[in-house]
């Protein structure tokens, strides 16, 4: 479990209207990157009872929530069961980290039996994900030049090499520093100091920054031509299996 302060738990037991299979901790925190002042984003999936998903009136397949009177500023978002698993089927990098989150806030059965089908979920294809992700994310840098999106950009290269390699989900930057540039640890603790600041002083130069961005970039792409991942999921059947008995025993 992941410690998140009592006062943005009790919002999201008072406000949030489904029952959760599992929230976990995802943006900076997850990342290995969060400053003083980095929200907590909190993400996960929730379970339509059956009425609402049989009926005419139906529910919400996305609940969207935020809170800036707490201790600090947080927000939520869960998806409805099928439409999470859904987007798991998809080359969506973005929520395998959310359901491989290390930082807990709640779990269930479901939560672990979802973990269990993890490894035939993992593709091939989910390098284009993280290489689109890094393409947005640098453009933002580029614009904006904070340090921020420049991170993002190196988190989510070194991310989709390790998944290409090892076909595991790891999106915590601080472990993927043997892949990446000598100073990326810098930039991290300069980033932990401010949640949108610029570039430090003695940071690298734009050129030496897109040159290592670009070399990240053809080393992924090297990585998913030789990866052993299948280009598509194996387990679409299993998955589908696991919504039809959550959604059954919701009655």
């Amino acid at each position: 479990m992941v410690t998140v302060p009592e006062d943005i738990l009790a919002r999201l037991d008072a406000d949030h209207p489904y029952h959760r299979a599992f929230v976990t901790v995802s943006g900076a925190h997850l990342y290995g990157f969060p400053s003083r002042d980095s929200d907590h984003d909190l993400r996960g999936v929730h379970l339509l009872p059956l009425e609402e998903i049989v009926g005419l009136e139906t529910g919400e397949e996305t609940v969207s929530l935020m809170w800036s009177d707490t201790s600090a500023e947080a927000d939520i978002v869960t998806h409805d069961l099928a439409k999470f698993c859904r987007l798991l089927l998809r080359r969506n990098g973005y929520v395998l980290e959310q359901l491989t989150s290390p930082l807990v806030v709640a779990t269930s059965p479901a939560h672990t039996e979802l973990l269990g089908l993890v490894p035939g979920l993992l593709t091939s294809n989910h390098a284009h994900h993280y290489l689109g992700f890094a393409r947005t994310q640098w453009g933002a840098f580029e614009k904006s030049g904070e340090l921020k999106p420049l991170l993002y950009t190196f988190r989510v290269l070194l991310t989709g090499i390790h998944l290409m390699r090892a076909a595991e989900i790891q999106a915590d930057l601080t472990r993927l520093y043997e892949h990446g540039p000598s100073y990326l640890p810098d930039l991290v603790e300069a980033k932990r100091a401010a949640e949108h600041g610029p570039l430090p002083p003695d940071a690298p130069e734009r050129d030496r920054l897109r040159a290592d961005v670009e070399a990240l970039t053809a080393r992924l792409e090297d990585e998913r031509s030789r990866t052993s991942l299948r280009a598509e999921p194996s387990v679409r059947r299993e998955v589908h299996e696991f919504v039809v008995r959550m959604r059954l025993s919701a009655r």
